[in-house]
């Protein structure tokens, strides 16, 4: 159907309307980055944690207060996509280390996966956290392309894969092979299907530019790997789940919004190409958006799927 119109959004299928009040105005609540990336919120502290990679910044903003500050800048580091795990520690993706850490309770950081088969990832960049506590990242080669989003470097591997960390022995395996550049990836609502992204457009002229679902093995593997969604803005990067199972997930124009059943619901227009998003707030029904240069937020009628 022809999008209806109601700025900042567009409604393809009336069944978006319940997801969103159109009267809802986008707030921004911080700018001044190059590319911001990897929001996470941490209810403790009724905070947004995010990156903005080519300053080698992580930046937290005080839901409360409505401050801002650093938290982990210039180390190298270059975080990219972070989530939380099971007990509220934040696991990050970090170009400039090409490393998955973890950061503990008492502030110190624990590096989880930096080599597989005796060589360095590319560059982790999006990471989330199984119920049964393992952990699942893609490894695209974005930050070792140039010095701009980590350090330019040959890559090790034999190509752009996702991975998984085991919770009992910390065994790294390799989950895909036959993506361009895996980006954002996110659990269905029962654990069953793992939604990963395809960005290989971005810089390969096989030009990838979807979203793919590969059913969860009982062996901790996956299969399938059929198209889910094609963006038609752009590229997809990173997406969360609400908890009616709809993928919310960033494009060039904004966030786009599918049903489980594969159809565009509608979008939220925002006035910067958007890289990632992540649900907070108290209820969390919060949306906050990382879209290059700045921060957005607006609230929803719907509630984030938590995975804590």
């Amino acid at each position: 159907m022809a999008a209806i119109h109601h700025e900042p959004y567009e409604i393809y299928d009336e069944r978006f309307r319940r997801s969103v009040k159109v009267d809802e105005p986008i707030e921004r609540v911080w700018t001044g980055g190059r590319w911001t990336e990897g929001p996470v919120y941490v209810p403790a502290f009724r905070s947004l944690i995010w990156s903005d990679i080519p300053n080698d910044r992580r930046l937290r903003w005080d839901e409360l207060t409505g401050e801002v500050g650093d938290i982990r800048s210039g180390l190298g580091c270059y975080t990219n996509g972070s989530t939380l795990d099971r007990i509220g520690r934040v696991v990050s993706c970090e170009h400039g280390t090409r490393s998955v850490t973890r950061i503990e309770h008492d502030g110190s950081v624990t590096t989880l996966a930096s080599h597989f088969n005796g060589r360095r990832f590319n560059s982790p960049n999006d990471v989330v956290v199984k119920s049964d506590g393992s952990i699942w990242f893609t490894d695209p080669a974005y930050g070792i392309e140039s010095d701009y989003e980590g350090f330019r470097s040959e890559p090790e591997l034999d190509g752009e894969h996702t991975y998984r960390i085991a919770p009992d022995t910390d065994a790294i395996t390799q989950v895909t092979s036959d993506f361009a550049c895996p980006n954002g990836l996110a659990f269905s609502l029962d654990e069953r299907t793992l939604y990963i992204a395809d960005s290989g457009g971005t810089r390969y002229a096989s030009g990838q530019h979807h979203i793919r679902t590969f059913s969860v093995t009982v062996a901790g593997g996956l299969a399938g790997g059929e198209v889910f969604a094609t963006c038609n803005d752009g590229f997809f990067d990173g997406f969360r789940l609400d908890t009616e199972g709809r993928i919310w997930t960033s494009a060039r124009d904004g966030i786009h919004c599918f049903d489980p059943d594969g159809t565009l619901l509608g979008k939220i227009l925002v006035p910067e190409e958007v890289s990632n998003l992540c649900f907070g707030g108290p209820k969390n029904n919060r949306l906050f958006i990382t879209a290059s240069t700045s921060v957005y937020t607006v609230l929803l009628p719907t509630t984030g799927h938590s995975t804590t």
